[in-house]
């Protein structure tokens, strides 16, 4: 069987929300679903000021099979796309849409893609701490 269609972006742009939701929706479906991923400025207790995230080169491919996967066990549209190169607090780092007939499904299929996103996309953040070092997360 040949692979759902999806949309899966890794980009040093500002990420369009606007587009990436519309890819997922249509008029069957009653439920739209989008996670953001926003540079918060605090981590395990210490300041954030900046986050620097790199991406290995086939990390689009390894976004498209994980969209794929879940729209394949889910049977609904996905799409997500993430964010490379140096952002700062409040920036959008990750949009992740889902479309459903209904509200749980929409929910519960979001939740799944942006977890395994997480676990399975080769992007690493550097991230600038406000005392002047950085530490390095999802090695």
């Amino acid at each position: 069987m040949p692979d759902p269609e999806v949309f899966a972006l890794v980009t040093s742009e500002v990420l369009d929300r606007v587009a990436i939701e519309a890819f997922v929706r249509s008029r069957q479906d009653g439920a739209l679903v989008t996670f953001e991923g926003v540079i918060r400025d605090h981590d395990h207790g210490e300041a954030v000021t900046a986050l620097d995230y790199e991406a290995h080169p086939d990390a689009e491919r390894f976004l498209r099979e994980t969209c794929a996967e879940v729209a394949r066990e889910t049977g609904l549209r996905i799409a997500a796309a993430h964010r490379v190169g140096a952002l700062t607090v409040g920036d959008v780092a990750l949009v992740a849409s889902v479309a459903a007939p209904h509200r749980a499904q929409a929910f519960a299929a979001c939740a799944l893609l942006v977890d395994r996103i997480k676990e399975r996309t080769p992007i690493w953040k550097r991230q600038h701490l406000a005392g002047g070092t950085t530490e390095w997360v999802n090695l």
